[in-house]
């Protein structure tokens, strides 16, 4: 293959290497750079990111390297091109016209951008076909458009680094990936921060000058395309030249230097977003502020008796061998029952179920996903900066709720109506011994509804009683953990259960059809001989939305949580200040287990238990306590709001609104015990001491 073909490659790629080369001398330069740098060492460390940013490039390159592997004049020659291109028109009309296909399942604008994408696609592929003579013209638009796409996006991501580092004196990390998961919240943030429409308009300009130099010299060589053989050694080449980029970038990795800013200087951002994409970890004595390690693993373990990471757990009473079924519910809020001063009546068996249960009124999530539920109700312990335990890479054999079950011969499962790979859920219970039943274990006909997410609600109660009737034949306790999924978008369900059909896809639907479900569960479960023997915990996974006017709104935390069990289980609220993290070990000191804990929720009802919530985003980690939210955020930042019950019909001990009010004088003890905890928890996490197999 004619070198001349790749100008494109050689083209694209000296710029990146020239908008990377300024950037690191901005970086140096920076006020924000606080280390002073020699002339070799600032050399030696632009030389070895740029050969970094050589193999960066040649990795980021793949989309041009498919965009040019599928140029070709054959492909719309008879019948080839008719047949690609009714293809492509059947698929935008099953996007547009079929209902509840499975981009419309997704629900959001999932549906549109796809029928956007193939529609474009469809009509750019009719008009090469159908009008030969003007391909060319077609063809080099589309080309520049390509071209302007990768100059673009060069300089915007060179743009959001320097503003990163202006921010955080660092290349992307986890933050970065926090991001993109609140675009709401950070698109309002840039737009009331920076100048974004002067800023844009210059990086378009620019964009569209270097496209227009870089197209100007190259569209000649689209004028005779490569052959077959030609494209396949173009191909070879490639796949040589990516493996040993992975190769040289992870040689470079391994050179390290003292000097921080150096490292962060030589690293490339791509490289290091994807890095934090992948560890889903964010350092803690980096970002956050710190006490030192002994010191915080002191301050915190002062709460428990003995103050002990490994602590043994001892009832004066006999314990109680009960079947366990954990129910989280996907979405929860605690408003959306009426105790909370709901009025669309739309958890009405969950609000009577709850006059007959141990009610936890004051409970909050740790998070605002499935996941970091997840990891509070199995791991039992405070949220730490970056992604939920379950979907870090370091995520098994640790000391959870099944673990407890386990030691004491319990069967142990959890159970998904959707598929367990999702949010590495798989990964995570199946690593930590928890058997799996999910959407994979149904048959075609045990199925009668099923939306993206997984199963309907109600196949997967009917699925549960199934496999508890095969736990209760086979003669053991057993502890089964079911995760709801019908309280998600698109909301759709089955019609005709509920007063609100399916078709309407709305969130009180969605919360209504979940509590129809979970009333279907217990009418089956009632009529078998193991419920009786039975405790059933019902908790939310975390709350609808999270948006607020502040970092952690209290509002979007707040979960209702019970635990009931006929003729065991004494009816009653507890309105007592809790954790969701401290649900399961209040439920095994009800049980009167003994047993080694390296939980860091407690059992409320311990005389020792001092009242107290963690909540927490990706990044903004806070502790409640004594009417005081205290919040600490990355540059070691730290916040104190005092709360202020906000006045409404609804009884206080139910009421989830607060106002926020800043404080102007922080209170040390409450800042110290925030740090205390979130130190101590990542240290221990990434220390392994965290793990079911960790010794005194």
């Amino acid at each position: 293959m004619d070198i001349k073909k790749l100008k494109a490659f050689f083209y694209l790629g000296a710029f990146y290497l020239l908008i990377s080369f300024l950037l690191r001398i901005v970086f140096i330069f920076h006020p924000i750079t606080t280390s002073s740098f020699g002339f070799f060492e600032s050399i030696g460390v632009i030389l070895l990111g740029m050969i970094n940013d050589i193999f960066i490039f040649s990795i980021a390159s793949v989309f041009l390297v498919i965009y040019f592997l599928f140029l070709s004049n054959s492909k719309y020659d008879k019948p080839w091109g008719y047949i690609i291109f009714g293809l492509l028109l059947a698929f935008a009309l099953y996007i547009a016209f079929v209902p509840n296909n499975i981009f419309k399942q997704y629900g959001g604008s999932v549906a549109e951008i796809a029928l956007i994408f193939v529609g474009l696609k469809t009509i750019l592929f009719g008009l090469l076909l159908f009008v030969p003579n003007q391909r060319v013209r077609f063809r080099n638009i589309l080309y520049f458009i390509t071209l302007f796409l990768y100059v673009f996006l060069i300089i915007q991501n060179a743009v959001s680094e320097y503003f990163f580092w202006n921010e955080f004196g660092v290349r992307y990390n986890f933050i970065a990936v926090d991001y993109l998961i609140y675009t709401n919240e950070v698109i309002g943030n840039i737009m009331e921060s920076y100048p974004v429409v002067p800023l844009f308009s210059v990086m378009i300009a620019i964009a569209i000058l270097v496209t227009i130099f870089i197209y100007n010299r190259t569209k000649s060589e689209l004028l005779t395309l490569p052959n077959f053989v030609q494209k396949m050694i173009f191909v070879a080449t490639y796949i040589v030249l990516f493996g040993l980029s992975l190769f040289v970038i992870g040689q470079i990795k391994k050179i390290h230097y003292q000097n921080t800013f150096s490292e962060e200087i030589k690293s490339n951002g791509l490289e290091k977003f994807y890095t934090a994409f992948n560890t889903k970890s964010l350092d803690y004595v980096q970002f956050y502020p710190s006490m030192g390690e002994a010191q915080a693993q002191t301050e915190f373990l002062k709460q428990f008796s003995p103050s002990e990471l490994r602590r043994p757990v001892v009832s004066d009473h006999p314990e109680l061998r009960k079947n366990v079924v954990l129910i989280s519910i996907e979405s929860l809020s605690a408003d959306f029952m009426s105790h909370y001063g709901n009025q669309n009546n739309v958890t009405p068996f969950l609000d009577s179920l709850a006059t007959k249960s141990m009610m936890f009124t004051n409970m909050y999530a740790t998070g605002n996903r499935t996941v970091r539920g997840l990891e509070a109700l199995t791991l039992c312990i405070p949220p730490t900066a970056g992604e939920s335990v379950v979907k870090r890479i370091d995520n098994k054999n640790k000391f959870t709720t099944g673990s407890v079950f386990k030691s004491k011969d319990y069967q142990v499962k959890y159970l998904y109506g959707g598929d367990s790979y999702f949010d590495n859920m798989k990964d995570f219970f199946g690593g930590n011994n928890y058997d799996i039943v999910d959407r994979a274990a149904f048959k075609p006909n045990e199925i009668t509804f099923a939306n993206i997410w997984g199963v309907s609600d109600e196949d997967m109660a009917e699925k549960a009683v199934e496999t508890m009737n095969k736990e209760a034949k086979a003669g053991k306790a057993f502890f089964n953990h079911w995760m709801t999924v019908s309280n998600h978008r698109p909301f759709t369900y089955p019609d005709g259960r509920i007063d609100i059909p399916g078709t309407a896809k709305s969130r009180d639907g969605g919360v209504k059809y979940t509590d129809y479900s979970i009333k279907k569960f217990f009418e089956m479960a009632k009529k078998q001989d193991w419920y009786k023997n039975t405790i059933f915990v019902i908790v939310s996974d975390h709350c609808a939305s999270s948006a607020g006017k502040t970092e952690l709104p209290m509002d979007k935390y707040r979960i209702p949580a019970m635990i009931f069990s006929e003729g065991l289980i004494e009816a009653k609220q507890v309105n007592t200040l809790m954790s969701q993290i401290d649900l399961m070990p209040t439920l095994f000191g009800l049980m009167n287990f003994n047993y080694e804990s390296q939980f860091l929720g407690q059992d409320i009802f311990k005389p020792n238990y001092q009242p107290r919530a963690y909540i927490a985003t990706y990044q903004d980690l806070g502790l409640i306590k004594n009417n005081i939210l205290t919040i600490i955020s990355p540059t070691k930042k730290v916040k104190q709001y005092d709360l202020k019950l906000q006045k409404n019909d609804i009884s206080a001990n139910f009421n989830p609104y607060f106002d926020e009010i800043p404080r102007t004088q922080i209170d040390e003890k409450l800042k110290n015990e925030t740090i205390a905890t979130y130190e101590s928890t990542s240290l221990w996490l990434k220390n392994k001491k965290l793990d079911k197999t960790v010794s005194k």
